[in-house]
This record gives structure tokens, C-alpha cells and sequence, in this order.
């Protein structure tokens, strides 16, 4: 909390009083996580590569991938400790939502973490058994939504909003918690499974976090959720520091996490991002633009549901390799026209996602 340090002195030092506006310290967020990124990875990716913390690529994917053999992993370490630290210095930890997000990214990170490292230093390439994994998001998730279900402050409890709609709002009664549970379970396995090839995720994760910035700001601001008719949700604006520490963390990552990498963050880095996606489309209650805003994370989840079923059921594929960035890659497309062209659709969903404040 050093922005608490510095805005107290704001009465004998009167320029310290710009420490009061989230803007600013969203911007020193950003600042800060990229920073930290930039003086952790070196080290971190030459500790790993010593100790042979290094990648284990199946010879079922595509071709190109074996050549990745030996690549540090677990570099997911990095950018939870580059967001953390960036919210404890620049964000209110006396906001219940913020300390709500950071328990959310470490807990879903540790998840993966003991994912990563049964496969990394036990040599176990399954990892941690399917159902333990899925059982442990889903406990993390139900422990998250019953904090939301059972407060009382909280006056649009168990409503789900519809985007599009002037304060169009569903009440789920019950059934919030199973939902809030589908929501950020779903989110972290679908940023996992995008999780790829080298920088999908991460960029993606990056516009989803600046787009999510616009919308809790917007949310947390009487004027501004007023004038668009959207829920104004007092006490939200203060995670626009934990998404802007999130995409300066994703920029500082996509520099050693760009093709060809030098690092993947392996799961404690996916589960963990997607973990938190998750938790704050639950808290901002827009759960629904979650889909349009990581519309790529959804569609490589069904395309694997989908690979599966039909494999089950008929025993034909119907993409050449799934997640759906792999059968690009088997037609013949290179890693980075993939990554790319993922990228810009990536891009012009969160767009399409920013519409829905306006168009009501």
C-alpha cells in the first residue's frame, strides 16, 4: 500500500494528491508489473533451465513442436508475483474485491503450480490426477461464490445482466453459485487450453484485461455508469489497478513468451490468469461479456469437447488436431500467423464487447 504512504503526505505536498485517482496508479500498475517482469525473467528462466525445469512436449502434437523440447516452464510464477506485487503497492487492500482477486490468481496459480510440478520434478506427465485438479478449481470457486452469494452488501446478488439491455437483469436465486462456479472454473481451463502455442494465451489474456479495466472503471464511476445504464457497483472501479497490472504483466511475459519462446508459463500461469477473468467477470457481473471478450478461449474449449465427442461416439475427428489452433497449425499455417491472426481476433471481440456499454 505504498500509494497509502505517499497520498497521505498529499496536505504538506499537494502533487501527491494525484495517488487519490485510479487512473494514475492503474497507469503505474501497468508500469510497475512490467517492470518487475522485465528484472524476474531473466533469472528466473536461467535458474529453470539449470535445474531442468524444462518443458515436456507429447509426440501427439504437431511436428514442429518437438524442437520446444527443453524450453523453461513454469514462467507463470512470473507474472503472479508481477501482479501481486503491483496491487499491493498501488491498490486499496482494505477494498474487499481487490483482496477478493488476489486470492483468487494465487489460489487458482497454485493449482497449477502443483499441476506443473508433478510433471516438471517428478516426472509424472499426466500431472495431477484430472479429477484432483478439477475437484480443487471447483472447491476455490464454490469458497469465491459463496462470499458473493451470503454478502449483504451486495444488492445485486445472484442477478445475472444482460448485455445490450438497459439494467436487464436475471435473478438465478440458487442457482448463482453453480453458475459463478461454470464461470470461473470454465475460464481458467479455457485460458489452459489456449495455452498452446508460444504468446496466444498471454496476448489474449492482455486486450481481455484492458478491455475488463474499461469495464470495472466504468462500473465503479456514479457518473459514468449513470450516463451508460449500466450497474453501478460501488467499491469496483479499484480493480482497474488489478487489471492494469495484469496486462502490464502479460506485456512484460510476451516479451520472453513471444516466437520462439524463451519460457511458457505452463499451468500456475494459465489457471491462474483464467482463474482470475473469471472471478472478475463474476464480481463486475458480466459474466456474459466474458464470452464475447474471450470468445477465442471458448471456441478452443468446444472445439476440444467437440474433437472428443465425435472421436467417442463415431471415431472420426472433426478438426485435424484440437485445441483448434493445432489444426491450423497441421494444415500448413506457421506458429506466428496463427498467433497473429488469433491476436487481431482477439482483438475486434473486445471491441465488439466495448459496444455493449453504448448499445442498450
Amino acid at each position: 500500500m505504498l500509494y497509502k504512504l505517499l497520498y497521505y503526505f498529499h496536505d504538506l505536498y499537494s502533487p501527491l494528491n494525484v495517488f487519490r485517482y485510479i487512473t494514475f496508479r492503474s497507469a503505474l500498475a501497468i508500469i510497475t508489473a512490467m517492470f518487475i517482469t522485465f528484472v524476474i525473467a531473466p533469472w528466473l528462466i536461467e535458474r529453470l533451465r539449470r535445474l531442468s525445469m524444462t518443458q515436456y512436449v507429447r509426440d501427439d502434437g504437431p511436428r514442429t513442436h518437438l524442437k520446444k523440447e527443453g524450453t523453461p516452464t513454469m514462467g507463470g510464477i512470473i507474472i503472479i508475483v508481477s501482479v501481486v506485487v503491483s496491487v499491493l503497492l498501488w491498490g486499496d487492500l482494505s477494498n474487499k474485491f481487490v483482496l477478493i482477486m488476489i486470492a483468487s490468481i494465487i489460489g487458482f496459480g497454485l493449482i497449477g503450480f502443483t499441476d506443473d510440478y508433478l510433471k516438471v520434478i517428478k516426472k509424472n506427465p499426466k500431472g495431477l490426477r484430472g479429477w484432483y485438479k478439477f475437484g480443487a478449481q471447483i472447491l476455490l470457486a464454490l469458497v469465491i461464490g459463496f462470499v458473493f452469494y451470503f454478502d449483504p452488501n451486495d444488492i445485486y446478488v445472484a442477478k445475472l445482466s444482460i448485455p445490450f439491455f438497459k439494467k436487464w437483469l436475471i435473478d438465478l436465486s440458487w442457482l448463482y453459485i453453480p453458475f459463478i462456479i461454470l464461470v470461473i472454473v470454465g475460464s481458467s481451463n479455457a485460458v489452459n487450453l489456449t495455452d498452446g502455442i508460444d504468446g496466444l494465451a498471454i496476448g489474449l489474456v492482455g486486450v481481455a484485461s484492458l478491455a475488463n479495466a474499461i469495464f470495472v472503471y466504468i462500473s465503479g464511476h456514479t457518473g459514468f455508469s449513470q450516463y451508460l445504464q449500466v450497474l453501478y457497483l460501488p467499491g469496483v472501479g479499484e480493480l482497474t489497478i488489478f487489471c492494469g497490472a495484469m496486462f502490464g504483466a502479460a506485456l512484460g511475459f510476451l516479451w520472453y513468451n513471444s516466437y520462439p519462446a524463451d519460457i511458457f508459463m505452463g499451468d500456475v500461469g494459465s489457471l491462474g490468469l483464467g482463474g482470475a477473468l473469471g472471478t472478475l467477470a463474476v464480481i463486475t457481473k458480466q459474466e456474459i461479456v466474458l464470452a464475447i471478450v474471450g470468445a477465442i478461449f471458448v471456441i478452443e474449449t468446444f472445439s476440444v469437447i467437440i474433437q472428443v465427442t465425435s472421436f467417442k461416439l463415431t471415431g472420426k475427428r472433426v478438426f485435424k488436431m484440437a485445441p483448434i489452433h493445432h489444426h491450423f497449425e497441421v494444415k500448413g499455417w506457421p506458429e506466428p500467423k496463427v498467433i497473429v491472426r488469433f491476436w487481431i481476433i482477439g482483438i475486434v471481440l473486445a471491441l465488439l464487447s466495448l459496444t455493449t456499454l453504448k448499445v442498450r
